[in-house]
C-alpha cells in the first residue's frame, strides 16, 4: 500500500515534493491544501486533488504525512504545531537559532495528539547537520566549519530586491577558496566571517535610479551584507532572466580532527553538496523523512524528531535485507 503523502502549500518547495514524490514508488500524492483559490493550481498529478487549506482536517483520514512547505519566518512556527494536531508532519523550519523552541512547541502538541513530527528537514539544517554530527562524534578532537554556495541566497535577493529602485536581483554565496584551502590542509584555521564567504550581486535598477545609492545601501546592510565583501553587478532584466533564473546551491561541511596518543596525525573529512536546484534537493529530503514517520507512526513513535533522531534505514524505500546485502 502507498504512503499517501498531502502538501501544504503549492510554492517552488512544494512544487519539488510533487516532483520526488514521483521518484518514489511507495508514495502518492493526495493533495495539495493551498491559501489561493485552489481553481487557481494546476498540478503535474494528475490523480490528486487541489483543496482550501481550511479543509485539511475533512482529508485527514486520507493523509499518511502531510508535508509543510511553508516559510520559517512566520508560516511554520503556527502550521507545524497545528498540523500535529491532527497529522504526522514534516517541515523544513530552517532559522538556526530558533530550532529548540520551535521543537519544544511542537513535541508538546505531537506527543498529546500521539503524531509524529520531524522538524527542520532538508540540507542544513538536516544532511549538512548529520554530517557535522558523525564527523565530531569520530574525532573527538577536531574543528567543523560549514561553507554555503557558490548558490543563490533567496532570502539575501529579497533583501536587495525590497531597497527603492531595484526592479529585480539575484545573490550568490560564494565561499573564499583560500579559507575552503586552509581548512582542507588540516591546519585548522580560525575564520572570520568576512574570511569565509563572499556576496556577489546581480542588480535591475529601474529606469533612472541611483545606482551608487543603490549599491552603497547593498554594502552595508546589517545582517545581510555588511560583514562580508560584497560584489555588486548591475545588470539588465534580459540578462538576468537568461543567465540567473536558476535557484542553484550547494557547499561544504568539513571536519579536520587529530588522532593518535600524541594527536600527531591529521585527518579531514568532507562532505560536499552541489545542486542545481534548491528547492528540488531539500524536498527529495523531506519526502525520505516523510517514509520514515509513515514507518515511525506504524511503530506507535509520537512526538517530535529531528534527523538526529532517525535511524538511517527508516529513509530508504528498500528492505533491510536489500539494504545489507547492497549498501553494507
Amino acid at each position: 500500500m502507498s504512503i499517501r503523502i498531502g502538501i501544504v502549500g503549492y510554492g517552488n518547495l512544494a512544487k519539488g515534493v510533487e516532483c520526488a514524490i514521483k521518484q518514489n514508488k511507495d508514495m502518492e500524492l493526495k493533495a495539495v491544501f493551498t491559501r489561493r483559490n485552489p481553481e487557481s493550481i494546476k498540478l503535474l498529478t494528475e490523480t490528486a486533488k487541489v483543496y482550501s487549506v481550511d479543509k485539511a482536517l475533512e482529508h485527514k483520514d486520507e493523509i499518511d504525512v502531510m508535508i509543510l512547505c511553508g516559510g520559517s519566518a512566520t508560516d511554520l512556527p503556527e502550521q507545524t504545531k497545528e498540523f500535529a494536531k491532527n497529522f504526522n508532519v514534516i517541515d523544513s523550519f530552517d532559522t538556526h537559532a530558533n530550532i529548540p523552541e520551535h521543537f519544544a512547541k511542537v513535541d508538546k502538541v505531537a506527543s498529546e495528539s500521539k503524531h509524529i513530527a520531524i522538524i527542520s528537514v532538508g540540507w542544513d539544517p538536516g544532511m549538512f547537520s548529520l554530517n557535522r554530527l558523525y564527523a565530531q562524534s569520530i574525532l573527538a578532537e577536531s574543528e567543523t566549519y560549514t561553507f554555503w554556495g557558490r548558490g543563490v541566497s533567496q532570502g539575501h535577493s529579497d533583501a536587495i530586491r525590497r531597497i527603492e529602485g531595484v526592479e529585480d536581483a539575484k545573490q550568490y554565496t560564494v565561499p573564499v577558496e583560500e579559507a575552503l584551502e586552509a581548512v582542507r590542509s588540516g591546519s585548522n584555521p580560525k575564520l572570520s566571517t568576512r574570511q569565509k564567504h563572499t556576496r556577489e550581486c546581480f542588480v535591475v535598477a529601474k529606469e533612472g535610479a541611483d545606482k551608487e545609492r543603490i549599491e552603497a545601501e547593498i554594502k552595508n546592510m546589517p545582517n545581510y551584507f555588511a560583514d562580508y565583501d560584497t560584489t555588486v553587478h548591475f545588470i539588465s532584466m534580459e540578462e538576468l532572466k537568461k543567465n540567473h533564473s536558476g535557484i542553484p546551491h550547494g557547499g561544504f561541511v568539513i571536519t579536520s580532527g587529530k588522532t593518535g596518543w600524541e594527536s600527531a596525525d591529521n585527518n579531514v573529512i568532507e562532505y560536499k553538496l552541489k545542486l542545481d536546484s534548491n528547492p528540488e534537493f531539500t524536498s527529495s529530503v523531506l519526502v525520505a523523512y516523510s517514509r520514515a514517520a509513515y514507518r515511525l507512526s506504524k511503530e506507535g513513535v509520537s512526538g517530535c524528531k529531528t534527523v538526529f533522531d532517525i535511524a538511517p534505514i527508516y529513509l530508504s524505500g528498500k528492505s533491510k535485507e536489500e539494504l545489507m546485502r547492497e549498501m553494507l
